[in-house]
């Protein structure tokens, strides 16, 4: 079955609704006592630094956009300026506030630090045909990003539960978890609008396969260490237990629009091999970090 026709009306009415229905979330209305705070840490303070960081350098992410979409358009514009970074930015917050109550220091982000490869790519932007690959790229990336945190949020709300600890999970990361999905329509409709309107050539979606296939990153994960972080929050909230669901999930759109004329495919290999070699690097992590307070104690 074909995907519902998207006109940029239809998306542009889905920002208005974004802005009117869920503004960034005031801080007044969380409540940030627990009940276990050493418990929570031990559980979840590996998976609230790295979640925290990646939200609270929205910042950075703005001024890349600038660089990259020199010719965006006002919805665009809007959505990402606007809407979504308010909103990021504000989800960061609550998570570092949370994060310093269980008594972890404050999160390091890198909120200007743009990469000398986005500043090049930002200047072959300025041509069209490049512009609308990096732009269709962008709403992939998006639709990841975003599709990961509702899993990474929906699981540490159900651990929460678990424990017991309702008024965090309530008032922050139940409250943060139902903007998300409004940020995933946003780059769904905004990608499927590109490919239905036949706005990208075919040499554009090669070049587009191409690109993605082989620049690949995981959410907030850019250097080795951050990619262990990210092996971190998959492993620590569960989300390896069905490792092919979890990249199958976050990877169902790019599937759907980039590689739909490989029948049957599920998952890019791509995608599956970061998502399994992030796992494991942690697992390695730790492993060796058990190793050493064993011989510490043995000593």
């Amino acid at each position: 079955m074909s995907a519902p026709t998207v006109d940029a009306a239809r998306i542009a009415e889905h920002v208005d609704r974004l802005a009117e229905k869920h503004p960034p979330i005031d801080l007044g209305t969380a409540d940030f006592s627990v009940r276990d705070a050493q418990g929570v840490r031990e559980r979840f303070g590996a998976s609230l630094d790295y979640m925290a960081r990646v939200e609270m350098e929205v910042e950075r992410n703005v001024l890349e956009l600038a660089l990259l979409l020199p010719d965006v358009g006002e919805t665009d514009r809007r959505f990402y300026a606007d809407v979504w970074s308010p909103q990021e930015e504000r989800h960061g917050v609550l998570l570092d506030k949370l994060a310093q109550r269980l008594g972890m220091p404050p999160v390091e982000a890198n909120t200007g630090d743009v990469p000398a490869r986005v500043r090049v790519l930002g200047a072959l932007a300025h041509l069209t045909p490049v512009h609308e690959v990096v732009r269709l790229l962008y709403y992939l990336t998006g639709a990841a990003t975003e599709k990961a945190a509702m899993l990474a949020y929906t699981a540490m709300s159900k651990g929460l539960a678990d424990m017991g600890e309702d008024a965090v999970r309530r008032t922050v990361v139940d409250a943060i978890k139902v903007q998300e999905p409004g940020h995933f329509a946003f780059y769904r409709l905004s990608a499927q609008e590109m490919v239905q309107s036949g706005a990208l050539a075919p040499w554009q979606l090669h070049l587009a396969r191409v690109l993605r296939s082989k620049a690949y990153s995981l959410v907030g994960a850019t250097t080795a260490e951050q990619r262990t972080g990210f092996g971190g929050v998959i492993v620590d909230l569960g989300l390896d237990e069905d490792i092919v669901r979890s990249a199958r999930e976050v990877s169902r759109l790019e599937t759907q629009l980039l590689w739909a004329h490989q029948k049957g495919l599920e998952v890019p290999g791509y995608a599956l091999k970061a998502f399994r070699d992030a796992a494991a690097s942690y697992r390695e992590r730790a492993a060796g970090a058990a190793g050493a307070a064993a011989a510490v104690a043995v000593a």
